[in-house]
C-alpha cells in the first residue's frame, strides 16, 4: 500500500541518523554512569523531553504532584506527532518520548535501541477515537469505505491500524483495504474537510471530538473503544543505554508516571482539571487552557503496565505492511521492571 512507504522510509531514517551520530546523538548529555556501574553511581536527573501544546503530559503532571523526587525535566519543545517523539528519543535528542504501539515496534524492528517501560495513553467508554462522517453521508458500514477518503492525523500510527483493523474484522479483503485512502490532516483541519466533502470521513478524539459533535451535522461510523473496549495505546520509550546506565532514574520516571495515571483515575474530575489548569499557567508557554475543561478520564489500563496484547493487538496490520516480516515477539519491546506499581 503506498501510503506505508512514508512510514517505512521513517523509521529507516532513524537507523541512518543513529548510525551517523554513532548511535549517541545529542545522548552524552544523558550518559550517566558506566554501563555496569552499580545503582546510584551518578546518575542522570534531568530527562529531556517534548511536550504537546495546551496539553499536561502525566510526566508533567508527575513531576508537579512531587513524584519524581530529585529528578528534573528539561522541556526541549512541543512534538508533532506520536511517531517524531518516539525518533527523537531514539536518536538521542531527548531521553524519553511516546507513541502509539504500532510506531514503536516499526522503531524497533527498523533497529532502533529503544525500550517501552510503561504505557501513556489509552481508550475506555470516555476517552476515545471516533471515525466521523456527515450525517446525510451513505457510510453506514466497513465495506462502505472502499473507494472513499479518511483523514488521519499521521500515517502509521494509531488512526491508521484501528481503521485496517476495523476493515479486516469486517471482512474486507486485502485488495478491498487498498481501495480505502487515509489522507494525512492537521487534527485541527479534520473537522472541516469532513463537512467540505474533502474527505469522506476522519478520525476525531477529546475536544476535537466533543466540539464537532455539538457543531452538529456529524456522525460516528464506529470508534476505536467500541472495536477493542478499554485498551492501552501506547508506551513511552526510553533508549536501552540510557536505562543501563540509569536505572534508578528510569524507575523514579516509570513509577512517578504510574502514580500519575493513578492520581487521575481516583481523583474527582473537576481537581484533576484544576490541577492542569495550574500546570499550564505556571509553565509560562503562552499556552490556551480551555481545552482542558474537555479532559473526561485518564484512558489508560491500571497502573500503565504493559502486556503482549498491546502489541499483538495490531500484529495483523504490522504484517501487512510489512513492518514485522516474521513473528511479533513483544518480549524485546518492553519491561515493566521499572515500573514499581506493577513490581515493588
Amino acid at each position: 500500500m503506498k501510503r506505508h512507504l512514508t512510514i517505512m522510509s521513517a523509521a529507516a531514517a532513524v537507523v541512518i541518523a543513529m548510525t551517523v551520530s554513532g548511535c549517541g546523538g545529542s545522548a552524552e548529555a544523558g550518559a550517566g554512569a558506566a554501563a555496569g556501574a552499580g545503582a546510584g553511581a551518578t546518575e542522570v536527573k534531568e530527562l529531556r523531553y517534548q511536550g504537546w501544546a495546551n496539553t499536561v503530559t502525566l510526566p508533567e503532571l508527575a513531576q508537579d504532584l512531587g513524584y519524581f523526587g530529585d529528578v528534573k525535566l528539561n522541556w526541549v519543545g512541543n512534538t508533532i506527532s506520536g511517531p517524531q517523539d518516539i525518533q527523537s528519543a531514539a536518536t538521542g535528542q531527548t531521553d524519553f518520548g511516546g507513541a502509539f504501539a504500532g510506531a514503536v515496534v516499526k522503531l524497533v524492528e527498523a533497529g532502533a535501541p529503544v525500550k517501552a517501560v510503561i504505557n501513556y495513553y489509552g481508550e475506555d467508554e470516555k476517552t476515545f477515537n471516533g471515525f466521523y462522517v456527515k450525517e446525510d453521508s451513505p457510510i453506514r458500514s466497513a465495506r462502505d469505505f472502499i473507494g472513499k477518503k479518511i483523514a488521519v492525523n499521521t500515517l502509521g500510527a494509531h488512526a491508521d491500524a484501528v481503521i485496517n483493523t476495523y476493515l479486516q474484522k469486517n471482512g474486507l479483503s486485502a485488495e478491498e483495504i487498498k481501495q480505502v485512502q487515509l489522507v494525512v490532516v492537521p487534527p485541527n483541519d479534520t473537522e472541516e474537510a469532513i463537512r467540505r466533502g474533502q474527505v469522506d470521513a476522519g478520525s476525531l478524539g477529546s475536544i476535537l471530538q466533543d466540539k464537532a459533535i455539538a457543531n452538529g451535522g456529524l456522525r460516528s461510523v464506529f470508534s476505536d473503544a467500541e472495536l477493542f473496549g478499554t485498551f492501552a495505546g501506547g508506551p513511552y520509550v526510553l533508549r536501552t543505554d540510557f536505562i543501563a546506565k540509569n536505572p534508578n532514574t528510569t524507575r523514579t520516571f516509570t513509577t512517578g508516571v504510574a502514580k500519575a495515571i493513578e492520581w487521575e483515575r481516583t481523583s474527582p474530575r473537576e481537581e484533576v482539571i484544576a490541577r492542569f489548569t495550574k500546570i499550564l499557567q505556571e509553565r509560562g508557554r503562552n499556552e490556551n487552557p480551555a481545552a482542558l475543561q474537555y479532559w473526561k478520564s485518564v484512558g489508560v489500563p491500571a497502573k500503565g503496565e504493559i502486556k503482549d496484547e498491546d502489541f499483538t493487538r495490531w500484529g495483523k496490520w504490522l504484517k501487512d505492511t510489512g513492518i514485522v516480516k516474521g513473528e511479533l515477539d513483544p518480549k524485546k519491546i518492553y519491561t515493566n521492571e521499572f515500573n514499581g506499581l506493577v513490581n515493588p
